[in-house]
């Protein structure tokens, strides 16, 4: 794993700390602990194949289902951020 520049040279954890992980975690089966390591996994999934979807097959709302799991995953990394710095 790519050990986190932010943490290393400032201490604490980025907004994108436990990405790797997680991604990690999901190929590896282990769905909930992916979860648990960085909340924004499966949206940011989601958003990912809708996205490559989109490329090569267009379809009729693509521009709305892409602008909100985008919505949803940023709101997701900043809530989870947040939680994450008040624990």
């Amino acid at each position: 794993m790519l050990p986190c520049l932010n943490k290393t040279l400032f201490g604490m954890d980025c907004m994108g700390c436990g990405l790797q992980r997680s991604v990690s975690l999901v190929f590896q089966g282990q769905f909930v602990e992916a979860f648990y390591m960085y909340p924004a996994i499966y949206s940011l999934i989601l958003l990912f194949i809708s996205i490559v979807i989109n490329i090569f097959f267009k379809f009729k709302h693509s521009n709305k289902v892409i602008t909100i799991l985008a919505i949803i995953s940023v709101l997701t990394i900043i809530t989870s951020f947040i939680i994450k710095l008040i624990n």
